[in-house]
């Protein structure tokens, strides 16, 4: 019966198991259990006595009916009929082994059709069992038991699962099974098949069905996680490529599977890494590579590029040198349109240059592996030009690991940084990122400090390079003329060399040691450098051996050819015994190639350091980015470069310090890994340049080397960079990262008697007003230090010869204000955690001393400020005071000459006559020619009332809360007093004591409200009321008032008025407009806009009125005048406090601005005001025009980036309503044509609809629609090319509404129109030709008509 069995025919029909017919079929789906029971046992009795059994077709056809209604079958079942057939396979291999090796050919070929009815079964009982999986997903069959437990892959919570439905499940679990039955089946393969299959077609399909079940296993991921399995599969399909011919069929199956199943890129690439390496066989690597290398991949499709990326990255890392031989094949990827595909090859290129620097021999041929290595890097650096964002980026995720590799390629080096420093500026952040990484790793593995220490400063670096070229021009100049005692010292002087050994490394440990001024924070850094760069050294030997001193080497050669010139003079010497003269040239020749080779070592050291410092500025604007791995690289590259000493990294870490106010967390980075956010990286980096222990230090040292950097810190600071170290110390402090000792050496800093600089002593009082914010204990226990300190000796003039130091003055009042902490108010709560002082206390008589004591400095206006400030911070009653102080700046404004003249070396002798404060006294002032001297006390005296009366507004705010918090406190006690036992009557009672504490808070609110509007500035009792009209006939008479420093104290203290009553605001505030306009004074101009957002806060009515004056502000030729407008109206519009009339074209227009700062704020105030609902699309229309026609025009190309800009946050709108939006705008726009006359408006708004989208049907018709209002515009050529970009942007949607046949035919009417419109114009301009040819002769006639009388008249 087994004659007939063919293998082939049923492997065939079993692509269709329900067409399968059999001889005997069982239908196992009609039989009850029973009879399905002992059809089963009877059949595994027949096997279990015989496995040749098999050949029997009954028995074997009961198996093929059993598999054919597998999804009938129950656990107990399935387990017994894979035992039965597994049992009976082994019995027959274990027969088949033997025969064949000890019976003849007869005996081991009956073997033959059972093993292919065993062949054929195992493979249909593994696609069975995977049948079984998929009907159990999908109905709750009584055969559920394989799959459940294997969804769980063995594990108890798919076998829970299973039981819950049956108790059988747990009998018998498929995965369990799959070890055993690969392990079989490996066995079977170790029949020498040729000899029982002689053709070998019978050979192939035999192994063919024997391997199936091993490919049909890899199909699925949740088997090849697991080691057994993925093992089993390894050996089933090596042990048949090796020893039955099944490559071929292998290599089809292989790629069949990657280009199917991604999960099988890497465990393919591992088997084909065990058939090399445990097996021998490489071959069949070698073709799967060249079968890829021919393969062509879409820029559409990504499942299959990178299943065969991810199998190529695999196989390189694991047999780079199979890889390398097939490279010159593979290299055409690098010109796929699949990305991963170049991606992958990058990563390989990566891979095959590892191996080949570090395989490096001298006993190999080293200049081939060289040129190989340099044509692998130049491939590298072709690819960082890429179109794919991403392939650029694994360029330099690859380059910057290959950073690391022991040899050192100089010349590829600064390539390489030449490529990271141009992609810096790439549109891609993710490139940006990886490039700033890359720089960090040139950085840290730099080959140049094998001489001279690892540091990296531009002058000291190009001191040595002069030194040498000095050097190497005297030695060549010198060439020839050997003295014989020069020889011999120099003979001398070598061997003493070579005795020392490593003197030379050692004298640069001592140059850099003394060079630096962080002495210790360097020579820890530095220890460490020498030692990796002397790792660096040894590990780079071959290559400069190879190279000869060539282009790789360069980096090692000027100490390496020091070590081999040593003993090579020694052999000299040895032959100078016989021929001096020849050894003395020699040993001149063999030190200029030293020279040489030092020059080259320097030029290239040079050139990559220039490189960095070229990248700097551009990495500062980066700390701006809105990506946050970006601005962490940054960091870590500014970290480095400052340890390294890289010049231009100082700028960078102060740069850095804004990042402080960065409101991100830590989050989860790609890798899995945390990371950490901005703030934190920030705090962390600066610790460890400026806080952090260094090792090997005293504790005292250690303590004056961190307070030492903490003042450092504030030298030059801006106000900005100031504020921003203010947040970072209060951060610190309330970390506890600042050590109490730290705290004790700055406050003796700043204490000492020793005449320290005056920056040390008020960097000191700075950072510790900072350190107050967070801890006010910081200051509370040393207020007599800073009354004795800064507004003692060292704050004032207290001699003739010492100058007065009065901004350390002014911090001393800043850190006076810490006494009172820094909570922050809660918004309606009416608690006041603040300190108050009587006002006997010592603080507020040294401030008013400090303030009335006689000065002609301007930094005193910075100074009276602060102790203004520090007053209504403190005091119980700061007006108290304050009325004193101005009533004693009056009288020394206003005093009697006599007084004036009795002190001549504190005031101006120039004096005035008046005593009140009044007008004519200011006019004085004015009249008089030499007046300097009082015209600067009179300021003085206005900036202090000025101040008073802004700081007042504040106080009566507090006195207000203060006021309801008692009435508060008060009703609650009364209310306690009363003592209601109900709870509801307590309810009750206290919706009644919201209402009444509601109205006494209100009559509070209107009260105060009363005095600083009626009383401040008009009360018949109030001190400032007698400065207003002063302050205003001051500023309104500046031919008579010409100071400059008058004036702008008496305009500050005008600007400060107008805040303090809307009353007085209504009158003057025309005064302060006038001024802007007219004011020469750029600070002057500066000061009158900030104080105009203050106004505007307080009475927006007033400012709504005059906007168009304030926006005059952005054309002002002033930068900071022009900054400070903007700033101003971005904070007034964004905030609501003034509406938008049309003037937003104004703040459009510094989009374009030369200066970056300017355009980066306007930036920032579109990407906020796109924000607001439909704040840009409704003022679009006006921005238009505003910037397209009129006055206010700007050139086109202004014009086109403007809009673009602005544009591109409608985009960036919601799609629905992005649609309705761009329809509004369409047909906004098609109306525009019908006013415009001018071609650059026509072309202005043809560009505008060409920004659109046009993604909807609406926004197509539209246009379409207003066509009578364009059609006669169209002659135009610029107009018709944005029309034709529009038409060819709505082709391009991808819509299923898209209205294609409107399309076309809007695209005929374009060109109908538009030759129209060119024949009408042409028609036009031959008309006006003509008008213009009879104009000229009809002149001419008249004339000659004149001319006829005039010659008659003559004739006669």
């Amino acid at each position: 019966m087994a004659e007939d069995f063919d293998l082939q025919d049923h492997i065939q029909a079993l692509q269709d198991i329900d067409t399968f017919s059999l001889q005997n079929e069982h239908d196992i789906r009609t039989m009850d259990s029973g009879e399905v029971l002992s059809l089963v046992e009877g059949a595994v009795e027949a096997l279990a006595d015989s496995s040749d059994a098999i050949a029997n077709r009954e028995i074997f056809d009961v198996y093929c009916s059993l598999l054919k209604y597998a999804d009938s079958l129950q656990g107990p079942l399935m387990s017994k009929l894979l035992d039965s057939i597994s049992s009976a396979l082994a019995a027959q291999v274990e027969s088949t082994l033997h025969d064949v090796d000890h019976e003849d050919q007869q005996t081991y070929m009956a073997h033959k059709t059972p093993l292919e009815m065993y062949a054929l079964l195992l493979q249909w009982f593994v696609s069975a069992a995977e049948k079984v999986k998929g009907t159990d997903d999908e109905e709750d069959a009584p055969a559920p038991a394989p799959t459940r437990a294997r969804r769980g892959r063995g594990g108890k919570a798919g076998t829970s699962r299973a039981a819950a439905k049956q108790k059988t499940s747990t009998a018998w679990t498929w995965v369990n099974q799959i070890p055993g039955t690969l392990a079989l089946i490996s066995k079977t393969l170790r029949i020498k098949t040729q000899r029982i299959w002689t053709t070998t077609a019978e050979r192939d399909t035999y192994i063919s069905c024997v391997t199936r079940p091993a490919y049909h296993i890899t199909e699925s991921e949740a088997y090849m996680k697991d080691q057994t399995i993925r093992l089993g599969v390894y050996k089933i399909i090596c042990l048949a490529v090796k020893h039955h011919g099944h490559g071929l069929a292998a290599q089809i199956s292989i790629m069949q599977s990657l280009q199917y199943y991604e999960h099988l890129s890497e465990p393919m690439a591992d088997c084909f890494i065990v058939l090399a390496k445990e097996f021998d066989h490489a071959q069949l690597g070698d073709e799967i590579l060249r079968e890829i290398a021919a393969k062509s991949f879409s820029g559409q499709d990504t499942k299959g590029p990178r299943a065969f990326s991810r199998f190529l990255i695999r196989f390189a890392e694991m047999v780079p040198r199979a890889v390398l031989k097939q490279i010159s094949l593979l290299l055409a990827h690098l010109d796929s349109e699949s990305y991963p595909m170049r991606m992958a090859m990058v990563e390989i290129i990566g891979l095959l240059i590892r191996e080949l620097a570090a395989s490096e021999d001298l006993s190999t041929d080293t200049s081939q592996a060289q040129k190989q290595i340099h044509g692998l890097y130049d491939l590298l650096l072709d690819r960082t030009l890429d179109l794919s964002s991403y392939v650029r980026t694994k360029v330099f995720s690859v380059l910057a690991r290959l950073c690391d590799l022991p040899v050192k390629f100089p010349k590829q080096r600064l390539a390489v940084t030449r490529a990271a420093v141009g992609a810096l500026e790439d549109k891609a952040s993710g490139v940006r990122k990886n490039a700033i990484g890359l720089l960090v790793r040139l950085v840290l593995t730099h080959p140049y400090g094998l001489m001279h220490g690892g540091l990296l400063g531009l002058e000291e670096w190009e001191r040595r390079y002069k030194e040498v070229c000095e050097e190497l021009g005297k030695m060549e100049g010198g060439m020839g003329k050997v003295i014989e005692g020069d020889g011999d010292a120099e003979g001398e002087e070598e061997e003493n060399d070579e005795g020392e050994g490593e003197e030379g490394e050692g004298e640069a440990s001592e140059k850099k040691k003394r060079g630096k001024s962080h002495a210790n924070e360097e020579d820890s850094m530095d220890v460490d450098g020498e030692d990796e760069e002397e790792d660096e050294a040894d590990e780079d030997s071959d290559a400069s051996m190879a190279e000869a001193g060539g282009e790789e080497g360069e980096g090692s050669s000027a100490p390496k050819k020091k070590s081999k010139k040593k003993p090579r003079k020694s052999e000299l010497d040895m032959t100078a015994l016989t021929n001096e003269q020849a050894a003395l040239a020699a040993l001149e020749s063999s030190q200029i190639l030293h020279l040489r080779l030092r020059k080259k070592y320097y030029a290239e050291a040079l050139s990559f350091i220039r490189h960095l410092e070229s990248a700097m500025e551009i990495l500062g604007k980066l700390l701006g980015s809105t990506n946050k791995l970006e601005v962490l690289e940054v960091i870590e590259f500014f970290r480095v470069a400052h340890e390294y000493q890289l010049d231009g990294a100082e700028e960078g870490i102060k740069s850095m310090l804004h990042l402080i106010w960065a409101k991100d967390n830590s989050s989860t980075g790609e890798d899995g890994r945390e990371v950490k956010g901005v703030r934190a990286r920030l705090l962390e980096c600066y610790r460890s340049l400026y806080f952090d222990a260094l090792p090997d230090m005293e504790p005292k040292q250690q303590v004056n080397r961190i307070a030492k950097n903490m003042i450092e810190l504030t030298y030059g600071a801006t106000l900005a960079e100031l504020t921003s170290l203010e947040e970072m110390m209060r951060t610190m402090m309330d970390d506890e990262q600042i050590h109490p000792d730290v705290v004790g050496k700055l406050w003796q800093v700043y204490s000492s008697d020793r005449p320290l600089p005056k920056q040390q002593r008020r960097g000191a009082i700075i950072i510790l007003g900072m350190l107050a914010l967070a801890r006010r204990s910081v200051v509370t226990d040393h207020v007599d230090t800073m009354l004795r300190v800064g507004l003692g000796n060292f704050g004032k003039l207290y001699n003739e010869i010492l100058k007065a130091d009065l901004t350390l003055a002014r911090y001393t009042c800043v850190a006076l204000q810490r006494l009172n902490g820094s909570a922050k108010k809660i918004k309606g709560s009416l608690l006041d955690k603040t300190l108050r002082m009587p006002m006997d206390h010592p603080v507020f008589h040294k401030l008013q001393e400090a303030i009335e004591y006689p000065c002609r400095s301007k930094d005193w206006f910075g100074l009276a400020e602060q102790a203004v400030n520090t007053i209504y911070a403190l005091g119980e009653h700061p007006d108290v005071l304050c009325n004193w102080m101005i009533k004693n700046l009056t009288r020394r404004a206003f005093g009697v000459a006599k007084k004036k003249s009795a002190s001549p070396a504190r005031v101006d002798p120039d004096a005035m006559d008046q005593d009140p404060p009044n007008e004519s006294g200011a006019e004085g002032v004015g009249e008089e020619d030499k007046d300097v001297g009082d015209a600067f006390v009179l300021s003085q005296l206005l900036f202090v009332v000025g101040h008073v009366a802004i700081k007042h507004i504040v106080y009566l705010e507090l006195v207000e809360r203060e006021w309801k918090r008692q009435k508060d406190e008060k009703q609650i006690a009364e209310k306690l007093a009363a003592g209601h036992s109900s709870q509801e009557t307590s309810s009750k009672g206290g919706e009644e004591l919201d209402q009444v504490a509601g109205n006494a808070e209100d009559e509070i609110g209107d009260r105060i409200a009363a005095v600083r509007e009626t009383e401040l500035l008009y009360g018949p009792e109030s001190l400032l009321a007698l400065y207003g009209p002063m302050i205003v006939h001051i500023c309104g008479s500046p031919h008579k008032f010409k100071s400059p420093t008058l004036r702008a104290a008496a305009t500050l203290a005008f600007s400060k008025f107008l805040c303090v009553s809307s009353q007085f605001c209504d009158q003057h505030h025309r005064l302060l407009f006038k001024i802007l306009e007219t004011s020469k004074d750029p600070n002057i101009r500066s000061n009158i806009v900030i104080a105009l957002g203050d106004v505007a806060v307080c009475f927006s009515t007033v400012i709504d009125e005059n906007t168009n004056e304030l926006y005059k502000g952005l054309a002002d030729e002033d930068l900071v005048v022009k900054k400070n407008t903007l700033m101003v109206l971005t904070h007034l519009i964004l905030n609501g406090m003034i509406k938008v009339k049309g003037q937003l074209g104004e703040m459009a227009k510094c989009l374009e601005d030369q200066e970056p700062r300017i355009a980066d704020l306007a930036k920032l105030f579109f990407t906020e005001l796109s924000t607001k609902d439909n704040a840009i699309y409704n003022n679009l229309p006006d921005v238009i025009s505003h910037l397209s026609i009129g006055e206010h025009a700007v050139d086109e190309e202004a014009f086109q980036s403007t809009m673009r800009y602005i544009f591109s946050f409608i985009e960036k709108a919601s799609h629905s309503y992005l649609e309705k939006q761009a329809e509004n705008i369409v047909d906004k726009l098609c109306q525009r044509f019908r006013l415009s006359e001018e071609p650059r408006q026509w072309r202005d708004i043809a560009f505008c609809l060409s920004l659109l989208p046009f993604k909807s049907e609406r926004s197509v018709k539209k246009l379409v629609e207003g066509l009578q209002f364009y059609r006669d515009k169209l002659h135009e050529e610029t107009v018709f090319a944005y029309f034709s970009e529009i038409l060819a942007k709505a082709r391009s949607n991808k819509s299923a509404n898209k209205p294609d046949s409107e399309l076309d035919e809007f695209e005929k009417i374009l060109e109908e129109h538009k030759r129209q419109g060119e024949e009408d114009h042409l028609l036009e301009k031959r008309v006006e030709k003509k008008k213009k040819a009879a104009a000229k002769k009809r002149a001419t006639r008249r004339t000659t008509r004149r001319q006829a009388p005039a010659e008659e008249a003559d004739s006669e």
